[in-house]
């Protein structure tokens, strides 16, 4: 159901309240450009800055401008269980087709109590959960035989976004679990070596500028043409590694987009503004790449 690449959409901004209008046109933007779906409320959205009328209004929004279009997988993930329930249960209201669930934060739990969180959050929904494991943000992993017993123990966890940076564990995940068990990756530059090892697509940063290209480089991979997805990546990597190092997600593709025009780049504290130095190295790369 996931195959294929899911953008981890920006949530707009304009005078410090999410600008409806620029969602939307996002939104269709990324389906006319052939992107299968749509994951709002993630980190990329700046999830953590939202009252949570907020998040639930930019999931209806979501929602309202997919139309059917392709999978709409909400960011209803926190470190308190409770809360996590909370915001999985209003996104179900408000019609998301799955919920991601990333691990908890800051209080960096056992694989024991991440078991129990995710349980209890699965419990709770008839939403598909999507786990999201990204050490580097969170701390802490969801362990191999974590995410095995989830799927054993929960029929609705169907599927992981891997953000720990290596393709051997994306070779774990693939042979723990059943094949029915989907594996995005969840860092564009490392699409390719993960799609190659198991991974059925990528939940991608990068689409939101530039989705037609990653839905292509992506379709290759699944249609078996390796050498246009490769020549499509060796393109575009200077923009992936770009994101990386140039500022803290989602401050380097909101930046982008406002130098395209596509938004206003606002952020919302404590994310700030890209130094001018990074910005003018962004456009830069940009103008390479022909896309301003």
């Amino acid at each position: 159901m996931f195959e294929g690449v899911h953008t981890a959409l920006v949530t707009p901004f304009k005078n410090g309240i999410v600008d409806e209008g620029a969602f939307g046109k996002l939104i269709n933007g990324q389906f006319e450009a052939g992107i299968k779906g749509i994951v709002p409320v993630g980190t990329t959205g700046e999830s953590p800055t939202l009252s949570p009328n907020e998040h639930v209004r930019v999931v209806e929004l979501a929602v309202q401008s997919a139309d059917g279009r392709g999978p709409v997988i909400a960011g209803t993930g926190a470190n308190s269980t409770r809360e996590a329930i909370e915001l999985t249960l209003g996104a179900e209201k408000a019609g998301a087709t799955a919920s991601l669930q990333v691990a908890p934060y800051y209080n960096k739990p056992s694989q024991e109590g991440l078991f129990r969180h995710f349980k209890a959050i699965a419990d709770a929904t008839s939403l598909q959960i999507v786990l999201y494991s990204i050490p580097g943000r969170c701390g802490i992993e969801i362990g191999v035989d974590t995410v095995a017993r989830l799927a054993a123990e929960c029929p609705n966890v169907v599927a992981i976004k891997e953000a720990g940076g290596t393709p051997e564990r994306v070779s774990q995940l693939a042979a723990a679990l059943p094949d029915s068990f989907e594996i995005l990756s969840g860092d564009d530059s490392l699409t390719l070596p993960f799609m190659s090892v198991g991974a059925g697509g990528v939940i991608s940063v990068a689409s939101n500028l530039i989705p037609a290209e990653m839905a292509s480089m992506v379709g290759a991979v699944l249609d078996g043409d390796w050498p246009l997805a490769q020549s499509i990546h060796r393109k575009f990597y200077p923009l992936f590694s770009g994101f990386l190092k140039l500022d803290t997600n989602p401050v380097p593709v909101k930046t982008a987009l406002g130098i395209v025009g596509r938004i206003d780049p606002e952020l919302r504290l404590p994310m700030t503004a890209m130094a001018e130095a990074k910005a003018a190295e962004l456009r830069q790369i940009l103008e390479q790449l022909d896309l301003v």
